[in-house]
């Protein structure tokens, strides 16, 4: 009896398929065209099955790498390409080759509705019964299916025993014994290029060595001697009928194939290697189904599905011929329960870290003890990247994984943009780098040479730039080094630039830096009542020597003497590691003391001259000093809440009249000095804190500000004058949204403030209250004079439209009854109320100085003022 085609389609020699993963740029052969069998020619010889096959793998973002003890599928793109090897991503090559029978005809197809088998299953085919027995298994002539008669009771391909006795070896060889062909005696040579790299499969049996299928028609159910029973794979019911050839559709839900690609009929799937808990996810995802026919593409898809599920770290598929079909074999490799997640930067060094392992473990926590997930891992990954640029760590990224540890633990390397060094270019007005006589561009400097095309010196720059040389780059530190280089006042544009380091791992940070001119010089002409007609020349460097360094000087000649003030300044002593800055002043000052004459002018305290009238007094004080600041902080790039400064300052006060001649005592006989002289030397070391925790230094609307300061003078030269002034000023906002005339920043803003002077007291040394700075709605200094004073504000700072805002206020101030405590009563004198209140409103405009500030303001007297002024009064 002569064998179905079916049954003689089925018989094929072993054969295995190995899948790898494709070198990352690697080339993809193109498909062989196979010639294909005309269904309705059934004698045809069968064609040669190619050796090898082109497979481009679907676009994943998985990819796999093989190492000798270790296979981990990784995220393409990520450094999870070296996780399964130790960081060799190029280490990914191999061809996926399968041999398989002549290509089934659709007369052979399986029944159009399988259930996918979720263990290994039997598949009972129909047999006749009469064909009991076959030969044994001796060497004898090559038999065809024409010369077995009857047909051969065949075991299941799952588990169930072989059959007794099979054809002649030299017609049909068992699976077992079949000798390997190599890749050379294969015919339509291609390469394979599977995404997962696996073995190289064993090699088909010649093509002569099977016979063509019959043109017998396949055999029904009805037409089988004896009973048998059709089990399908997943205990479907029994089938009574096996469709005829013509009756069968392709499954609607097998994946279209190239009609060029072997198409074999798949008896059984089986899942080697995977947990229980993975098997189904397997079956889930795979197309490959019993009864159904595949392709080596489906084979290819299917193992990129079952990478993509992230939990496996190697997978092979292995087909083996069975006599009802060919049984395909999933042998896949767990990936190992994720215990840890580590990370080590690169360049190495701990002193780079950035993130702790903290962080880590927060981000990978939910994976710790679950079977490592290539997927979930690529997601922690991202939000590890995430974190570093919320940071502003912006150049730093996960690069590379390591080889996972047998205990788990997954190694990533971070690149987290160490800095090589940070140097110095100057830029034209158009923003170009300056050239040298050549006309090449010079190049950027570092901070140990001297500028060339500029006239800053480079350290007085990078020392300004939090970000150094083995420090990693960081977004707001960077913008906050832009903001205090550009804060030195000598820089019309600050802008970073970055180039490659020496160690292609580091960058290089450029300051690019456009000059402005620093130097000015002015003239002037004026008319004062404290001078006279009076011309002045004034100068000022900004950039002193390229050092940052302040000196300005201002001369007024009058007719009646020489006034100067000259100033330098270092905001930063070199090689002082606390930004230590001093100031050197030397002066001469003519003023008319508000401590005798208030700005109403009623009242004023007089001294003699030529003139029966009298005449206002006027403070002439010559002398010098140095104060010194620091920031008390630790560091000197963050904003430090407390400053302290010291100083020494020494004064020659003479109390003068308009000619310029000394006049110790008023025209009511009042001392107006400390000595009888009307001259008083005034030597003075000053203390002083500041604690500033406003969120703005110009429009504050959160936070508080405290000043203290001591004066303690040494009895030193004429009066041998021993004084300590004490005085102190807290300020504090709160936002409040009370308007919505315009968007912008609203405040109640506070501020109390007070002072005392103990000991000898010079009448010209005493508080006064009242005025802009003070009291509004009083004239300067005309609400009180004393030894002691207090004084307290409270305004309602708004918005009114763009640059303009406006004020609500209310002042208050008193000498605390101390007018009498000075020597000659000047307050008593002019009839000082010593307490009052003013309140009224304001307007504020925006200015490149600062606020523009005017007031309108009432007082308690009944009387109404109008002040100006620059900043804010606290």
């Amino acid at each position: 009896m002569r064998l179905s085609p079916l049954l003689a389609a089925m018989i094929a020699a072993t054969a295995s398929i190995g899948v790898s993963k494709p070198t990352r740029g690697q080339t993809i052969q193109s498909l062989p065209d196979a010639p294909q069998q005309d269904s309705s020619d059934v004698k045809t010889p069968l064609q040669a099955v190619p050796e090898t096959i082109a497979v481009q793998a679907k676009p994943t973002t998985t990819s796999v790498i093989h190492s000798s003890e270790n296979q981990v599928a990784v995220p393409t793109k990520t450094v999870l390409d070296a996780v399964a090897h130790g960081g060799n991503p190029q280490d990914r090559a191999a061809s996926l080759v399968q041999s398989v029978p002549t290509t089934l005809s659709g007369s052979n197809s399986s029944p159009t509705q399988v259930a996918v088998p979720t263990k290994p299953t039997k598949l009972v085919v129909p047999v006749d019964s009469s064909a009991a027995e076959l030969p044994s298994f001796t060497p004898k002539p090559p038999l065809s299916p024409d010369s077995m008669e009857g047909s051969a009771q065949l075991t299941p391909p799952n588990g169930i025993d072989q059959p007794s006795q099979l054809p002649e070896p030299n017609q049909l060889e068992p699976p077992s014994t079949q000798p390997p062909l190599s890749l050379d005696s294969m015919e339509g040579s291609a390469q394979l290029t599977p995404p997962n790299g696996i073995d190289q499969p064993s090699q088909l049996p010649e093509p002569n060595q099977l016979e063509p299928p019959s043109t017998q028609p396949p055999l029904s159910l009805d037409s089988m001697e004896g009973s048998a029973q059709l089990t399908p794979p997943n205990g479907i019911d029994q089938l009574s009928q096996l469709p005829e050839p013509t009756q069968l559709e392709p499954p609607s839900t097998e994946p279209p194939s190239d009609s060029s690609e072997v198409r074999v009929l798949v008896a059984e799937v089986l899942i080697t290697g995977a947990p229980p808990q993975l098997e189904e996810e397997i079956y889930r995802v795979i197309k490959t189904r019993p009864g159904r026919a595949t392709t080596r593409s489906q084979l290819q898809e299917d193992v990129n599905a079952i990478f993509a599920t992230g939990f496996f770290s190697s997978v092979d598929v292995q087909p083996e011929d069975t006599p009802l079909g060919v049984r395909i074999s999933f042998i896949v490799r767990a990936n190992p329960v994720l215990r840890q997640v580590a990370v080590k930067t690169e360049p190495p060094g701990e002193g780079q870290r950035i993130v702790n392992q903290e962080k880590i473990n927060e981000i990978f926590g939910e994976q710790y003890g679950s079977i490592l997930n290539l997927r979930d891992l690529q997601e922690g990954i991202k939000q590890l990247n995430d974190w570093y640029k919320e940071e502003g760590y912006d150049l730093a990224q996960v690069i590379d994984a390591e080889q996972v540890l047998p205990d788990g633990t997954v190694t990533l390397v971070v690149a987290e943009g160490v800095i090589e060094a940070v140097k110095v270019r100057f830029l034209d007005e158009d923003g170009n780098p300056i050239v040298d006589e050549n006309g090449n561009p010079i190049p950027p400097m570092t901070d140990q040479e001297e500028p060339v095309g500029g006239n800053t010196r480079p350290f007085i720059i990078t020392r300004e730039v939090e970000l150094k040389s083995g420090t990693v780059f960081n977004r707001k530190k960077a913008q906050r080094d832009l903001q205090r280089v550009f804060g030195l006042g000598i820089f019309d544009d600050v802008r970073f630039s970055f180039e490659p380091g020496t160690d292609p791992r580091q960058v290089v940070i450029v300051v690019d830096v456009i000059e402005k001119s620093s130097g000015s010089i002015a003239a002037g002409a004026g008319l004062s009542s404290a001078s006279g007609f009076f011309g002045t020349v004034s100068y000022q460097q900004q950039n002193l020597g390229g050092n940052n360094q302040t000196l300005g000087g201002e001369f007024q000649l009058g007719t009646r003497e020489l006034l100067f003030d000259l100033s330098f300044t270092d905001p930063w002593i070199a090689g002082d590691p606390f930004r230590t800055s001093y100031t050197i002043n030397a002066f001469r000052r003519r003023s008319i003391s508000l401590v005798f004459n208030g700005g109403s002018g009623e009242n004023n305290i007089k001294v003699p001259n030529d003139d029966d009238d009298g005449d206002r007094p006027r403070i002439v004080r010559t002398g010098g000093g140095v104060t010194f600041r620091r920031p008390l902080s630790q560091d000197v790039f963050k904003r430090s809440e407390w400053t302290a400064s010291l100083g020494l300052k020494y004064q020659h006060v003479a109390i003068e009249d308009s000619d310029g001649d000394v006049r110790p005592e008023s025209t009511d006989g009042e001392l107006l000095s400390f000595s009888d002289s009307g001259e008083d030397d005034l030597t003075t070391v000053q203390l002083g804190a500041v604690r500033d925790l406003r969120n703005s230094t110009t429009q504050p609307t959160k936070g508080s500000l405290l000043r203290l300061g001591m004066e303690q003078s040494i009895p030193i030269g004429s009066g041998s004058i021993l004084m300590n002034r004490l005085r102190g000023s807290y300020s504090f906002y709160i936002p409040v949204e009370f308007t919505n005339f315009t968007e912008g920043p609203q405040a109640l803003a506070f501020n109390i403030q007070g002072g005392t002077i103990l000991g000898d007291l010079p009448p010209y040394e005493a508080f006064i209250v009242g005025g802009s700075n003070s009291v509004r709605g009083f004239a300067e200094g005309d609400l009180a004079s004393g030894r002691s004073y207090l004084q307290a504000t409270a305004e309602y700072r708004f918005p009114i439209f763009s640059v303009i805002g406006g004020a609500l206020f209310v002042d208050a101030g008193t000498d605390l009854g101390s007018a009498g405590a000075v020597p000659g009563e000047p307050g008593e004198q002019r009839d000082l109320p010593g307490t009052g209140l003013g309140y009224g409103l304001g307007v504020r405009v925006q200015s490149p100085l600062g606020p523009i500030r005017v007031d309108f303001g009432l007082n308690t007297e009944g009387d109404s003022r109008l002040h100006f002024g620059i900043g804010e009064k606290f």
